[in-house]
């Protein structure tokens, strides 16, 4: 599970308070929707708990893990996440087995051989497939090319291929 914490901070009347005296737990296999308005603060929550924004007070936690001041790329190691838009998740001059590689990279320690072998081409082809969308005929293909659809069941594919402590999907 996760937990993130963010007391009031001070008020400043140049400052947006986007969030204010949040405290969430989700437990390990269970899933949560949050809903609201625009500028609700549904985003900014998924962007500090990503990472992309750092809390002026409180902290969050994946498991017992306090990952409050670990930058956004470290977090990946964690957290797995779909954005809104698809093209925000993919590389569109990369094919679809690059960004594939790219996000798989994500969870592992990087060397000089985590190359594409024909073991991890079959495992891209094998997580496609179930998706119905012929992508796994299309690994070669620039993500770019392929339609809004297709590279945001692309992203969810690929942030979904390791495992994750936690997985942020935005809309």
């Amino acid at each position: 599970g996760w937990n993130f914490f963010a007391p009031w901070a001070a008020w400043d009347p140049h400052k947006v308070v986007a969030l204010n005296n949040v405290d969430l737990t989700v437990a390990s296999g269970e899933y949560l929707m949050i809903t609201g308005a625009n500028g609700s603060g549904k985003s900014s929550l998924l962007n500090i708990i990503a990472g992309s924004i750092r809390p002026d007070t409180g902290s969050v936690h994946v498991g017992e893990q306090d990952i409050t001041r670990w930058a956004e790329h470290e977090r990946g190691r964690l957290i797995a996440r779909v954005f809104q838009k698809p093209d925000t998740g993919t590389v569109p001059d990369l094919t679809v087995l690059e960004n594939f590689r790219l996000a798989s990279l994500r969870t592992k320690h990087k060397t000089l051989r985590t190359g594409i072998t024909p073991a991890f081409r079959q495992r891209v082809r094998d997580v496609l497939t179930p998706l119905g969308m012929g992508l796994e005929n299309k690994i070669t293909q620039a993500a770019g090319t392929l339609s809004g659809g297709q590279r945001q069941a692309l992203t969810l594919a690929m942030a979904v291929m390791d495992d994750a402590s936690l997985l942020l999907m935005d809309e």
